[in-house]
């Protein structure tokens, strides 16, 4: 009868048992069992039961010390928690195991060395019979312990996981949760440790931990063992991989930030009590990836596997949060945990909220934003855990990172900004669950903010989040999306930062009408592509210096710019996917072009160039044509290697129809084929003649966007830019409504689709519901304003009846 068992296996078990074992052990038990024959691997081991804490409880005769010790407990009162933590651990530590239970625990252990050699290394990690369930994840409440050799030590490791149910941090968190601490019980998982020491190790979640986007894997990885990750010691490199077209044996990896990586936790040689120690990554490895590309798309295929099979079992969606490791000796990838995720799968998927900085400010800092809130208040900086006594409700939280025992005052902090950690650190999934800002990854937060200073946390533009100096306003914004119908006009988006892509992808939408190139080349790349291409060319050694710092990661620097570009393409077509992602090539003009690191080099002087060598005609003929088959690359890469065929491409600036001519046939030659894999091709309705010779464009392009920031410039022959006639400049103009009417007529006729992405309609709903009349078919906006324009487009949709 397993219930009154001390061992049990991991082949003996299954998510059944997490009353008997844990929701961590219970769960390496279903996979270990159930998992292995579809290839994830799974270090064996067993479970130390909570049948067996019950029994040691009972035998030492401890339980009734404890009650005591835990009567007139004040969660609020971090001394009065402090000192009752303290005593209920000690009152363990100091009790003896039974002989019974110490033999068994010794024999199991005997039993895992003769499958993996004589005292091998083993991680000892508490599983809590009442975690990871919908509303409450326990992970990180009880203690971790790695590379533990020998019975001995064994013993003492599964002595202290007993003890660690008692942590500050634990016992805050049941009596938060309305958890009875003697209905809990702990078990302990023995589980052969993965070498990760020697190689790589984090975690992974099947869901966007930021936004809730169902369609990625995000992975988060550091050298040395994983512990680091977890606690947010570290910056680590972060991917994302698109589960849909990874299913069908595309390689989709729509993303790869390099993380600083500055430790790794590796075993300790110093022949101590301690097991692990940390030291420091040699410089030229923080440059580089941890995991090859195949190895990024082999963890997210089994993230994919363990969440299909999860949701399968449970019969509804399960996202899964899953630790993975590396070993350096085999060079083999193992998971090592895996437990529902408990944030983002509870989110009301029918409730817009948006959050929105009414003011500017300096900004103070900046490092990865957690959450899409923003929060204010009184900074207050503590560097050690110690003094969380004299932290304060509403203020914000500023330290070099944080763990579980800093839970009882980040459930009151109004944010949190920490030196250390990516988005899969403590600091970052405790701030999920409580649903309050976080900034991950400052660096030099603790050192550039004082105590006493008013400060504003905002998580509400991107990836970057920006600690802004004072209390700045802001607002919130709830929209019941049930309650929005959907226009018979398709209502797009202009999506420019590929980090806000999957946030945007929840506003109603019909996809994307403009995502502009323009953005992350300038952000992301930030070198121009013919510095790339000649780079020994280049005089400059500081610009050159810059650029190998940018590229290193990379087999070469035009496989930098290839891979950057088709990664924030593919970002944004995986947040709209299977809608349309129109992409316009680039269309800097050559000032633009010339601020780019190392653009000076390449780009002449033009005394206006906002009508100077802009759009197509650098695509087919000069010195930029070799720079253009780059971009193409890259569109190539996204669409067929990633398999995000939902992107079509538009041609900006295109003053002639042999020039678009001439552009369609440059494209050909890099394999972007008309009609080839579903490609579109369309051509920026922005100049005059593109509606004069409307009929010809027609002939040639799959379908027109109308650009009403030049063509309105372009009509009534001012410079946008000027602002001494920019009380002139007016996309409502009747001219220009004319040929925008013209336009549409022309497209409608020819069957080509035909819509707009000029800010026009952004900024002014009558233009937009003129748009409606003249019946065209698309009108792209800003994510900001969609939901105003949309109610106005239904207004008079209902008026034409449509």
């Amino acid at each position: 009868m397993k219930s009154k068992k001390f061992i049990l296996w991991f082949d003996e078990l299954g998510i059944e048992d997490v009353p008997l074992v844990g929701g961590k052990n219970a769960s390496l038990g279903e996979m270990y069992s159930n998992l292995a024959g579809k290839g994830v691997k799974i270090p064996n081991g067993f479970a130390v039961t909570a049948y067996a804490y019950d029994y040691f409880l009972e035998k030492a005769k401890i339980k009734d010390g404890i009650k005591r010790i835990l009567t007139g407990l004040d969660t609020r009162n971090i001394r009065n928690l402090t000192e009752k933590g303290r005593k209920a651990r000690e009152t363990i530590l100091k009790a003896e195991l039974p002989k019974e239970l110490k033999e068994e625990i010794a024999k199991a252990y005997k039993k895992l060395c003769r499958q993996y050699g004589q005292n091998t290394d083993v991680a000892v990690r508490s599983s809590a019979t009442a975690e990871d369930l919908p509303d409450a994840s326990f992970a990180g409440q009880q203690e971790t312990y790695l590379n533990i050799r020998g019975g001995h030590s064994l013993i003492e490791a599964t002595k202290k996981c007993f003890a660690s149910l008692f942590t500050n941090r634990a016992i805050s968190y049941r009596a938060d949760k309305g958890f009875n601490h003697f209905k809990v019980s702990l078990s302990v998982g023995v589980q052969k440790m993965v070498r990760s020491d020697r190689a790589c190790s984090g975690v992974m979640f099947s869901i966007d931990t930021e936004t809730g986007f169902k369609d990625a894997v995000l992975i988060n990885g550091s050298y040395g063992l994983g512990e680091n990750v977890v606690q947010g010691s570290v910056n680590p490199d972060q991917f994302y991989v698109f589960k849909p077209a990874l299913m069908k044996g595309c390689k989709p990896i729509i993303s790869k930030k390099l993380g600083s990586k500055k430790i790794m936790m590796v075993y300790s040689e110093q022949g101590t009590k301690h097991t692990t120690e940390n030291v420091e990554v040699p410089y030229e490895k923080r440059y580089k990836f941890i995991l090859s590309d195949e190895e990024i798309l082999q963890l997210a295929r089994w993230a994919c596997i363990i969440e299909d099979y999860y949701s399968k079992k449970a019969g509804k969606f399960k996202p899964m949060d899953i630790e993975w490791a590396k070993d350096g000796i085999s060079g083999e990838l193992f998971i090592v945990q895996a437990r529902p995720e408990t944030v983002q799968s509870q989110r009301n998927v029918n409730i817009l909220e948006e959050y929105v900085l009414k003011e500017k400010g300096n900004v103070l800092l900046t490092g990865l934003s957690v959450g899409t809130k923003i929060g204010a208040g009184k900074a207050h900086v503590i560097k050690n855990v110690n003094d969380i006594g004299h932290f304060r409700k509403g203020e914000v939280l500023i330290t070099e990172k944080t763990d579980p025992d800093w839970e009882p005052i980040m459930k009151i902090a109004s944010a949190i900004v920490t030196n250390k950690g990516g988005r899969t650190a403590h600091a970052a999934i405790v701030a999920r669950e409580l649903g309050i800002p976080a900034i991950v990854g400052t660096e030099h937060g603790t050192e550039i903010i004082r105590t006493g200073t008013d400060v504003t946390v905002s998580c509400a533009e991107g990836e970057v989040g920006r600690v802004y100096k004072n209390k700045l306003r802001f607002e919130i914004r709830k929209i019941d999306l049930k309650r929005l119908k959907r226009p018979k006009t398709m209502i797009m988006m202009n999506v420019g930062n590929p980090d806000q892509a999957f946030d945007f992808s929840f506003i109603p939408n019909d996809g994307v009408g403009l995502a502009r190139e323009e953005f992350i080349i300038s952000s992301y790349i930030k070198v121009h592509p013919l510095a790339l291409l000649h780079y020994s060319r280049l005089r400059d050694r500081k610009v050159k210096e810059i650029i190998d710092g940018l590229a290193y990661p990379y087999k070469s620097k035009v496989d930098f710019f290839v891979e950057k570009l088709a990664q924030g393409v593919a970002m944004i077509a995986a947040a709209f996917y299977p809608k349309d992602v129109i992409v316009r090539m680039s269309d800097f003009k050559t000032n633009e072009y010339a601020n780019l690191i190392g653009g000076n080099e390449f780009e002449p002087k033009e005394e206006n160039p906002m009508l100077g060598w802009r759009g197509a005609s650098r695509y087919y003929a000069g010195s930029y044509r070799e720079a253009f088959g780059l971009e193409c690359m890259a569109m190539k890469k996204a669409r067929d290697e990633m398999g995000l065929t939902n992107i079509k491409l538009m041609i900006p600036f295109c003053r002639t129809v042999d020039e678009g001519r001439a552009v369609i046939a440059e494209m050909k030659k890099y394999g972007l084929v008309q009609g080839k894999n579903s490609l579109e091709i369309y051509v920026m309705a922005e100049i005059p003649s593109n509606v004069i010779l409307a009929d010809e464009f027609a002939k040639i392009f799959d379908g027109f966007s109308i650009g009403s920031n030049d063509l309105t410039q372009l009509t009534l022959g001012l410079d946008r830019d000027s602002e001494l006639i920019s009380r002139l400049y007016d996309e409502r103009n009747q001219a220009v409504k004319s040929l925008i009417h013209e336009l549409i007529k022309k497209a409608k006729k020819h069957r080509r689709k035909v819509g707009i992405c000029g800010q026009g309609p952004s900024d002014h709903p009558d233009f937009a519901q003129f748009l409606v009349q003249c019946g065209i078919d698309s009108i792209s906006l800003n994510p900001d304003t969609v939901i105003r324009t949309t109610l106005k487009i239904l207004e008079t949709e209902k008026k034409l009846r449509r």
